[in-house]
């Protein structure tokens, strides 16, 4: 009997576990998915506000453009 509930209570907590851990992931996916919502809008508005195309943008460019913002938003917040 003892041994029985050690066993049912074993079996009840490696389920909660498995439960917690599949809650975690869903999490972490719900988390990885608003960022890059959020990357898109962001490269969206600053593609559309610098009136750039898309069609002449090469990955070259895109490092390039997105070093020059990170530059000028470290000199913006050493500013301020």
């Amino acid at each position: 009997m003892i041994i029985s509930n050690m066993i049912g209570g074993i079996v009840m907590s490696q389920s909660n576990l498995e439960k917690q851990e599949s809650k975690l992931k869903a999490l972490n996916q719900k988390i990885k998915d608003e960022k890059n919502k959020i990357e898109q809008r962001l490269g969206k508005q600053i593609i559309s506000q610098a009136n750039l195309d898309y069609a002449n943008l090469s990955n070259d460019q895109i490092k390039l453009l997105a070093k020059q913002f990170s530059e000028f938003l470290k000199v913006k917040s050493v500013d301020h």
